[in-house]
């Protein structure tokens, strides 16, 4: 073999290693060498299709309204909210005076799921509100059980991360009702459908 030809007989070999990690990884993204696709397995296709599923579930789920600082929102005649840095605050129809619900004076531990619940009767109309915090994902929305069935709420929060939120809404007062005992459980999913935390 004259040296031309070994010369020849090297650089063909050489060639032949780098193109196997090309090779390697069309084969480890679902392809031979030859381009020809390799059929992926059926619970790992199930476990895809379903996870983006979710993600496009998630992306269309409504979030919570973010309001400004000190913004109020009338909920109904005579019940407003307003949110700040320090907390929740609100008047009723029964009660003009505002009150409030403070997220930092250590009552409240914003690392874990909670949700609080005020309610007031007035003119035959229940009026609805609390904080939901510490959940992990993005709130989206909130269901309020009652005496009269399942009410859906709405949702404030302000901007940034904060960590916590307001929920509020209003129900008819049926014509007898034990009071508190009428309003049960207070659950926050996020936009995956999950719960974000709840009140029993």
């Amino acid at each position: 073999m004259t040296r031309m030809q070994k010369y020849v007989a090297a650089a063909a070999v050489a060639a032949a290693l780098a193109g196997v990690p090309s090779v390697s990884y069309a084969v480890s993204q679902g392809k031979t060498a030859h381009g020809t696709t390799i059929e992926q397995s059926t619970p790992f296709r199930a476990k895809a299709k379903a996870a983006a599923a979710a993600h496009a579930v998630a992306r269309k789920a409504p979030t919570a309204r973010v309001v400004a600082s000190g913004e109020h929102v009338t909920a109904a005649p005579g019940f407003e909210l307003w949110l700040t840095a320090d907390g929740k605050h609100w008047t009723t129809p029964g009660d003009p005076e505002p009150q409030f619900r403070s997220v930092v004076d250590g009552n409240i531990d914003l690392g874990t799921p909670g949700v609080s619940r005020q309610s007031e009767s007035t003119g035959g109309r229940y009026t609805l509100s609390g904080l939901y915090y510490g959940g992990k994902g993005t709130a989206s929305r909130v269901e309020i059980e009652t005496g009269a069935g399942t009410v859906h709420g709405k949702l404030l929060t302000l901007a940034g991360k904060p960590g916590w939120g307001v929920w509020y809404a209003t129900t008819a007062a049926p014509a007898k009702s034990d009071g508190f005992d009428f309003i049960g459980a207070v659950t926050v999913y996020d936009t995956r459908g999950k719960v974000y935390a709840q009140l029993k």
